[in-house]
């Protein structure tokens, strides 16, 4: 570890270039459990498998803290990035703006999880303490200066945080996602009486779309998952991923250490026709969300993304009991399918001080613009309006 200084009262703070220089015990200790993705055993296998490090682009320097006795008490996933690659909060703009006023946008500090657009706590610190998340501030902060970094980006934080930043002079972002929210239902027809007759009916006809052509749906989770699940899936992930960003993030490496350190937390959505997996969907169990991250397919058949993606997922968060699925970036589609718009936020500290007043700028309009779409999208979904008035009042 590397110490940045003894700040005042009784924290030391310091950083680590990769997570086996803690214990997952240590670790885990200060991220808890709700969240899957800044779990030791999902971060390290990103470090172990090379999906991170230089070559990638984000190389590893996390914010630790320790109090007086030694004792793990706070830390931050933090990459010193080269690039904006990754992220889902798009800051291409801000830093081509830099560049051509003669300024260097990179290197930057990004406070998140790689490739995961997933809401979850960013400033891990024991029994949430507020002195220990000041500590985890104060040493992005210090590295930032020490590193000759422009800015500090934590992205979709929790919103109670992302205010506690703002307050603090941190620049407040705002996007949009989608996430299916579970009113009590028992069972998926529960869901479907929630809806629209017209929407009902086309829900079912799409389902039963999906499955034509023989093809058939497992979920596969746990002591279940075998390398031949890993195999087909990657396959998909590999198509998807060529065409959509050109390059994918995640190796096959990775799927295998991420199968044994935390099956229980993964639900495979596996597609087979006549014998052989033509698609798949990779979830990540929380401890009251279903996470949607990946997908892809080998065989293009009618509505079968949308199957294996969010109804069944809905079908598994039921089952489950938990509270919602979070279907991960963009998709107005998912409106229709009972996904409601939910705003994510961001937080982000520049140095530069023109920087910062044009980004501010930039952000109190977007601010703007993005209430206006979310209460547009809100208008569009397929609720009846009983419960949609009654799903805003339990909100309010």
């Amino acid at each position: 570890m590397r110490v940045m200084g003894q700040p005042p009262d009784t924290y030391q703070i310091g950083v680590v270039p990769l997570l086996t220089a803690l214990t997952a015990r240590e670790w885990d200790a200060c991220a808890g459990t709700d969240n899957p993705f800044v779990s030791y055993a999902f971060l390290s296998s990103l470090e172990e498998s090379g999906c991170v490090g230089e070559r990638a682009g984000w190389v590893p320097l996390h914010i630790v803290v320790r109090n007086q006795a030694g004792e793990l008490v706070g830390v931050a996933p933090c990459y010193l990035k080269s690039h904006s690659q990754g992220e889902y909060v798009f800051d291409h703009g801000w830093a081509q703006a830099y560049e051509n006023a003669g300024g260097s946008y990179y290197p930057k500090l990004q406070v998140s999880v790689p490739f995961t657009p997933a809401t979850g706590p960013r400033l891990l610190a024991k029994n949430n303490d507020p002195a220990i998340k000041q500590a985890l501030i104060g040493g992005l902060q210090a590295l930032c200066g020490e590193v000759e970094a422009s800015s500090i980006h934590l992205t979709f934080l929790p919103e109670v945080d992302w205010k506690a930043l703002g307050a603090q002079g941190f620049l407040q972002r705002q996007d949009e996602q989608f996430h299916w929210i579970n009113n009590n239902y028992t069972q998926y027809e529960d869901f479907l009486a929630s809806l629209q007759s017209r929407k009902r009916k086309a829900l079912r006809k799409e389902r039963a779309a999906a499955l034509g052509n023989g093809i058939t749906i497992r979920h596969v989770t746990g002591r279940d998952i075998r390398e031949a699940d890993w195999d087909a899936f990657f396959e998909f992930y590999m198509d998807t991923g060529a065409r959509k960003w050109g390059r994918p993030y995640l190796n096959r490496r990775f799927f295998s250490l991420i199968g044994e350190r935390m099956a229980d937390q993964i639900l495979l959505v596996m597609a087979d026709r006549a014998g052989r997996p033509i698609a798949g969907a990779i979830n990540f169990i929380g401890s009251d969300a279903l996470y949607g991250r990946n997908w892809g397919a080998i065989e293009d058949h009618p509505f079968l993304h949308f199957e294996v993606c969010y109804h069944q997922a809905i079908d598994f968060a039921i089952a489950r009991g938990l509270k919602r699925v979070e279907a991960g970036a963009q998709g107005e589609h998912k409106l229709a399918r009972g996904y409601a718009p939910a705003t994510t936020y961001s937080a982000h500290w520049i140095a530069d001080p023109a920087l910062r007043r044009g980004v501010s700028d930039y952000l109190d309009h977007e601010r703007a613009h993005m209430q206006r779409v979310h209460q547009e999208l809100a208008a569009h979904t397929p609720f009846r309006k009983i419960d949609t008035d009654q799903a805003t009042q339990e909100r309010e």
